[in-house]
């Protein structure tokens, strides 16, 4: 899909320094998925203290088939 957007060149040639990108949609494909995962990651951290677990559960005893 092509779309046309206009950001700054100092902001493009700046992340595709830091990221040792070649070209620039390379650079912003990177960019975007970075910003989707950590987004994500922000949904697993609500989580956090509200997912019970039973606390007899042991994950080296399940490495082990009987």
């Amino acid at each position: 899909m092509a779309t046309n957007l206009d950001i700054e060149d100092s902001l493009i040639e700046r992340a595709k320094k830091a990221g040792k990108h070649k070209t620039k949609k390379e650079t912003v494909t990177r960019a975007l998925t970075e910003y989707i995962e950590r987004r994500e990651q922000k949904k697993v951290k609500e989580l956090f203290g509200k997912i019970k677990y039973d606390e007899g559960y042991s994950y080296k005893d399940s490495r082990y088939r009987n």
